[in-house]
């Protein structure tokens, strides 16, 4: 018994001796940072500011892989289900909060699968429509959406996608019931929109700047508390008179049994890129900035994402949507 034990206990000590020297010398090779949406999305985008500098940060190339599908969860249940090793690791949004209110049976849980690598960035959402939709505010577009109801389409990127949750709070907020439309990622849906086959979409700034600014689709407001420096003449939607304010945060996800030191280094490249001023600028052209250094930690990342689920869960159930 007492070999036994004594066995057991210099196994165990091997085994952390083999996972403290892991931590050292981690990254030996490239890292694979997976969206769990299509590219091209907003995700995607926040993911390729990041990676860049955070590759210079840790010394090896840190790759951008597009797993999308399942509103984002088979992307999550394939990162959690992964070696925790720090080579393979998760980009999501808000959906992470949402996910256990929307899916009966998922593959993961997002507090207890995951170690929290840090919060990026929370990006406010504008409401669009198609440039030749007949309203011209967003009074107008409320009251159109009410006369007209199920003719009028409303784009998503499919269920838990950040302009899928926007829809539900538009439909709550107006009373109305427009006829849904989810794609395969926001990428096709913005192509949809832009080529008026849809008629309007809620999705982030950092998918929706360019084509505001270009001309390519017509704005009705940002979700945000405040008029945004890069779209100053877009109101808000409480200057609307909408009751509806949402923004979008992102954050980093290892699998659950990470080490500590592997989790630390990652976060502390994430803090280094959301510093660089590379991302800065390119994050206010998109109408977001980054998280505080504060808030780009593992305590941050998991006190938030905990406190939205709470959140969401009585939002999602007043909308009526039925579990997955």
């Amino acid at each position: 018994m007492i070999k036994t034990m004594f066995a057991a206990a210099i196994a165990a000590g091997v085994s952390l001796a083999a996972v403290s020297a892991q931590a050292q010398t981690y990254p030996e090779r490239s890292i694979t940072i997976v969206v769990p949406f299509a590219a091209g999305g907003p995700t995607d985008t926040v993911t390729r500011l990041v990676a860049e500098p955070m590759s210079a940060a840790l010394g090896q190339q840190v790759i951008v892989q597009n797993v999308a599908g399942a509103g984002g969860t088979l992307a999550a249940g394939q990162v959690a289900a992964a070696e925790p090793d720090g080579y393979t690791i998760l980009m999501h949004h808000i959906g992470m909060s949402t996910a256990p209110s929307l899916y009966s049976a998922l593959p993961y849980d997002p507090v207890e699968d995951f170690e929290h690598i840090g919060l990026v960035t929370e990006v406010p959402m504008t409401i669009i429509g198609r440039k030749d939709l007949e309203p011209t505010t967003l009074a107008e577009l409320v009251e159109y959406v009410k006369t007209n109801g199920e003719t009028v389409t409303y784009a998503n990127a499919g269920i838990g996608a950040a302009s899928h949750l926007c829809g539900l709070l538009f439909m709550s907020a107006t009373e109305t019931t427009p006829t849904e439309v989810p794609y395969q990622g926001t990428g096709p849906a913005m192509t949809d929109l832009i080529g008026g086959q849809v008629d309007f979409l809620c999705d982030q700034t950092t998918n929706t700047t360019g084509q505001i600014q270009g001309g390519e689709v017509k704005a009705y407001a940002v979700t945000s508390a405040d008029r945004l420096p890069t779209l100053p003449d877009l109101e808000t939607t409480a200057e609307g008179g909408l009751d509806m304010e949402v923004t979008v945060w992102h954050g980093l996800y290892a699998p659950a049994g990470t080490p500590d030191e592997i989790v630390q280094k990652l976060s502390e490249a994430l803090q280094t890129a959301l510093a660089d001023q590379g991302v800065i600028d390119k994050f206010a052209d998109l109408g977001t900035t980054p998280v505080a250094q504060e808030d780009a930690t593992p305590e941050a990342h998991l006190e938030t994402l905990t406190s939205q689920i709470e959140l969401w869960k009585p939002i999602i159930e007043a909308a009526g949507v039925q579990p997955q």
